[in-house]
């Protein structure tokens, strides 16, 4: 009787805890892997090896049906931050979105609106339509089953883990902490922050401003630092034969500057517009620093604005001022009031945001408004400003 207590397999207190951590890791490479970057953003193919397996997988320790996966993620990514994101912290409250993140997955896979416009080319195969989808719960019965029979009374706590890990980590941690707290690489539309140190944990989905930005890329890591293990799980199956990178983000190589900005260069900037946005904030960074150091002993009175002007112009200097809220706007025109060199480096830059939003000019007027971009940053008696036009002249695509 004791025996069967124990289950098949008889380990240490610590074998069980090892054995739960690679399950649950099991489960999160799937999620990354198979339902988000395969299925949602089609970022990379998948051999139907590794996909059965995925998707094998998943029905055994989640229960989640792919076509509504993708279908909510999708609609996350297309009306972010808005009353229609199914789990945005920004509207609903990080409360709400951490501890009820599996409530709000649940409610909206019941829209059956979201599913006919954004649960678009998921499988619809027979095992699908009868077992996964159909069966649903079948398949975490089956884990709780396995569970006991494998590792004994140790198997409840073990289930009960496994069943929590996504709704914790996932509808907890990436859409609640991932869109309130944490830093930002990219000052893009949304609210969307890295987290660290919980790229094991998470399997790559703690960069999520990374991801953001550049939704359709197959590697969510940006700088050299930041760890994706889910990247590099997919760079052994493609080695192995077993899948195929669609997309990774544009990344941008400097040569020798040109005399004069062409068309390559345009689409270069175009292409990385968010990394040429965060390169001019970190070119600019001292000179902004520098001048707001001499504002503060010449012009005392900017100590009591409201605000961190230091840190402020760091966030700013990367958004385009349409992302600025209004309150933030009308205190960065009060500091620009105060400095030639301010008012020169923020407009400059914003000037950089009308050669990528989308407008009605042509390619050869967008291109003539670069060069005079460049030919002015060089002129403006600015050091920095003139150093970064010489980079922006040498950029292209890799």
């Amino acid at each position: 009787m004791l025996s069967w207590l124990n289950g098949l397999i008889d380990l240490p207190w610590w074998g069980y805890i090892v054995v739960t951590l690679v399950l649950t890791h099991i489960t999160i490479a799937s999620v990354t892997i198979f339902l988000h970057r395969h299925q949602a953003h089609r970022a990379l193919d998948l051999h139907a090896i590794p996909s059965h397996f995925f998707r094998f997988w998943l029905w055994l320790t989640t229960g989640m049906v792919t076509k509504e996966w993708a279908a909510i993620h999708r609609k996350h990514h297309a009306r972010c931050e808005t009353e229609e994101d199914p789990h945005s912290p920004q509207v609903l409250g990080i409360k709400k979105v951490f501890f009820e993140g599996a409530e709000l997955y649940r409610a909206e896979s019941k829209n059956r609106e979201t599913m006919e416009k954004f649960g678009h080319g998921t499988p619809d195969d027979w095992l699908e339509r009868n077992l996964y989808a159909k069966r649903s719960v079948w398949g975490v019965v089956t884990m709780a089953v396995l569970d006991l029979l494998l590792f004994g009374a140790n198997g409840i706590w073990m289930w009960a883990v496994q069943m929590l890990w996504i709704p914790v980590t996932a509808a907890g941690i990436i859409n609640g902490i991932g869109h309130y707290w944490g830093y930002r690489n990219f000052e893009n539309e949304d609210a969307s922050r890295n987290i660290v140190p919980w790229g094991i944990l998470i399997g790559g989905e703690e960069l999520h401003n990374n991801h953001h930005t550049f939704g359709t890329s197959a590697k969510l890591s940006n700088k050299a630092w930041e760890f994706d293990i889910g990247w590099m799980y997919i760079r052994i199956l493609e080695l192995l034969g077993l899948a195929k990178v669609r997309r990774v983000a544009p990344s941008v190589r400097e040569v020798a500057p040109k005399p004069q900005a062409d068309f390559d260069t345009l689409q270069a900037i175009i292409a990385n517009r968010y990394e040429i946005a965060s390169a001019y904030a970190r070119q600019l960074k001292a000179t902004v620093a520098g001048e707001l150091e001499q504002l503060r002993e010449h012009a005392p009175h900017i100590s009591q604005f409201q605000f961190n002007p230091k840190r402020a112009m760091k966030r700013w200097l990367k958004q385009d001022r349409k992302d600025t809220p209004l309150a933030d706007q009308a205190k960065l025109d009060a500091l620009l009031a105060e400095s030639k060199v301010l008012d020169t480096v923020y407009n400059m830059r914003q000037e950089l945001t009308a050669l990528w939003e989308r407008s009605s000019s042509s390619k050869e007027q967008l291109l003539k408004q670069l060069q005079d971009w460049c030919a002015r940053a060089e002129a403006s008696g600015i050091e920095a400003l003139r150093d970064f036009s010489l980079r922006l002249r040498g950029v292209a695509l890799a």
